[in-house]
């Protein structure tokens, strides 16, 4: 096998990985809180392909044995958690949702700049708290 074809038989994986990193410049670059969840829900759905794409055999057949079918069988434990990797998943974006609306709400801005501003937090040093009364 060429390497062009064994490029072409891993493009699931490099899909994969082309998301997690797609999702990782938009958590790391982007100001608006409402983004970085979107960046981190493309991170997780990416993950969960990938592990889906793991668990795929070549010629598997389900694993329900009954009669005279002989494996090789496919797993079906790379589904199931993915399956639970997508309740937490929502379960993250849901708290999240709501915290970004306290934040709105309190700030009146889900840009992260703006917010500090209101905050009165110097961005020149962010690990420094505001002065109390300045």
């Amino acid at each position: 096998m060429s390497g062009f074809g064994a490029f072409f038989s891993h493009i699931d994986y490099l899909v994969a990985v082309a998301l997690f990193l797609i999702g990782g410049w938009i958590l790391i670059t982007s100001q608006n809180l409402v983004k970085k969840v979107i960046g981190l829900n493309v991170m997780e759905t990416s993950v969960f392909a990938f592990i889906v794409t793991t668990g795929m055999v070549e010629d598997g057949v389900p694993p329900i044995v009954h009669g005279a079918i002989e494996g090789p069988f496919a797993s079906p434990l790379p589904h199931a958690l993915v399956l639970t990797a997508i309740v937490v998943a929502v379960s993250i974006t849901a708290l999240a949702l709501v915290l970004i609306i306290r934040v709105h709400s309190a700030f009146a801005s889900v840009e992260l700049d703006e917010i500090r501003a209101r905050a009165g937090i110097d961005p020149e040093s962010p690990d420094r708290a505001p002065e109390p009364g300045a």
